[in-house]
C-alpha cells in the first residue's frame, strides 16, 4: 500500500512512524511560530500536507498522541479525526485544552497520529425487527463491572 503525501507548504514535515512497531504515524503543526491553547480552548493547527489513500477502502483516523492527553491535557477537539479516502485538502488538527493551564504548541511538534486502516461502508436495509441476542438491549455497564 502507497500513501501519496502533497506538501501544501515549503516547510511542511512528512508523517512518518516512530519505530518499526508504531500503528500511527506522527503529524507534525505546519505554524511559524508558537500557538498558545489557553485552558478550555480550541485551536486549529495546521500541517502543512494533504494525502491521496490508495482506495475507497481505506480511511485516514487522527489520534491524540498519549503525551500530550496524559501529561498536558491536550486532545483532540473531536475525539477521532476521520480523513475520507476523496479528502484532498490541507489535514489540520483541532486540539483542546482540558487542563487548567497554557499549554504552547511549537512549530514543528508532534500534535497528532495518523493511522491507515480498512473501512466497510455496508448496503443500509431498515426493518421492523432485529435478531435477538443474550444481550438485548443493555448498555451502559450492562455487562458488569468485572
Amino acid at each position: 500500500m502507497v500513501l501519496k503525501i502533497k506538501k501544501l507548504k515549503e516547510n511542511a514535515r512528512i508523517p512518518k512512524t516512530a519505530t518499526n512497531g508504531s500503528a500511527g504515524m506522527d503529524l507534525y503543526a505546519c505554524i511559524d511560530e508558537a500557538v498558545t491553547i489557553s485552558p478550555g480552548r480550541l485551536k486549529i493547527i495546521p500541517t502543512g500536507i494533504a494525502i491521496e489513500l490508495p482506495d475507497n477502502g481505506c480511511a485516514a483516523f487522527l489520534y491524540a498522541r498519549s503525551g500530550l492527553g496524559v501529561k498536558h491535557g491536550v486532545c483532540l477537539s473531536n475525539g477521532v479525526g476521520v480523513i475520507d479516502s476523496d479528502y484532498r485538502g490541507e489535514i489540520c488538527v483541532g486540539l483542546c485544552n482540558v487542563s487548567d493551564r497554557e499549554y504552547v504548541i511549537e512549530p514543528f511538534e508532534r500534535v497528532a497520529q495518523m493511522v491507515i486502516a480498512p473501512v466497510f461502508v455496508p448496503a443500509v436495509e431498515e426493518v421492523s425487527q432485529l435478531s435477538d441476542t443474550a444481550r438485548g438491549a443493555g448498555g451502559f455497564g450492562s455487562t458488569g463491572k468485572k
